[in-house]
């Protein structure tokens, strides 16, 4: 039987006639298309998600986490905080789940450090950072940011250009020259002559948030969320800003709560 069926196997490949989706079995898909786990090319998570073996998924699965990001951040959850964002804000038919899980799909180590639990609270840490932030995805531009100086002149490595502005922009609301400089480069945009990018590009301004994650926050997330403040605006800190340290606070046990796990200690800064 085994030989008849390989027999029969071999006829159709030779013959050309076996459906596509089994000729893709052994993947080699498009750049822009995923592998997913039964060996098939596809977007979404059915194909990008958990399981998935080449191409960008959604997250690589290859760290020490045993969770998927996709799994985590459920359509439920991101539609949860965006959904409290006001009718009138501009962040609404901007911010998506899927540009973020785009994303992500370029920083494969993004929580998947320890265990399971390590790599839900590290979820939860990334999006009460950004609810706090941009106000449940309200904001994609910092309120009044035009007006102000994020320039530090005395940066050779990252000039500012006259007339452009480094004022908070995306879920991070990343600032200042000497930080849109080295995105820009790492990512692949000109963030000193063309901030805006990351207000005008969904991905390129998920992407931003990571970037900044990833070399800011991530290497502390074990000391506690107290840590990630003061990695993103210490000078909330030491009663720099009490209110906002609590709101922060207030968001990451609501989204543990959410996925399951403890927030852990050391919470505040």
């Amino acid at each position: 039987m085994f030989s008849k069926l390989v027999a029969i196997l071999l006829v159709g490949v030779l013959a050309g006639t076996l459906p596509a989706a089994v000729l893709a079995r052994n993947c080699g898909c498009d750049a822009d298309l995923c592998c997913s786990q039964w060996g098939y090319c596809g977007t979404g998570d059915d194909y990008c998600g958990s399981g998935c073996l080449e191409g960008p998924c959604y997250s690589s699965g290859s760290g020490g986490g045993s969770v998927s990001v996709s799994d985590v951040v459920t359509e439920d959850f991101f539609n949860g905080i965006i959904s409290q964002a006001g009718g009138g804000c501009a962040g609404r038919n901007f911010y998506s789940r899927s540009a973020f899980l785009d994303a992500a799909s370029s920083y494969s180590q993004f929580a998947q450090d320890g265990s399971a639990d390590d790599s839900k609270r590290e979820i939860a840490a990334f999006f009460a950072h950004v609810t706090h932030e941009t106000g449940h995805f309200c904001y994609i531009e910092e309120i009044d940011g035009a007006s102000k100086d994020y320039c530090q002149e005395e940066n050779m490595k990252y000039p500012c250009v006259p007339g452009k502005g480094y004022y908070g922009r995306g879920p991070i609301q990343l600032s200042w020259n000497y930080n849109y400089g080295p995105a820009g480069q790492s990512i692949g945009f000109d963030g000193l002559n063309n901030p805006e990018t990351v207000a005008n590009d969904v991905v390129v301004s998920f992407k931003t948030t990571f970037w900044f994650w990833m070399n800011k926050v991530h290497s502390v997330i074990g000391q506690g969320f107290g840590a990630t403040i003061r990695a993103i605006n210490g000078g909330e800190c030491g009663g720099g800003n009490t209110p906002a340290v609590n709101a922060r606070i207030g968001y990451f046990r609501d989204y543990c709560s959410q996925f399951g796990v403890s927030p852990g200690d050391n919470l505040s800064c």
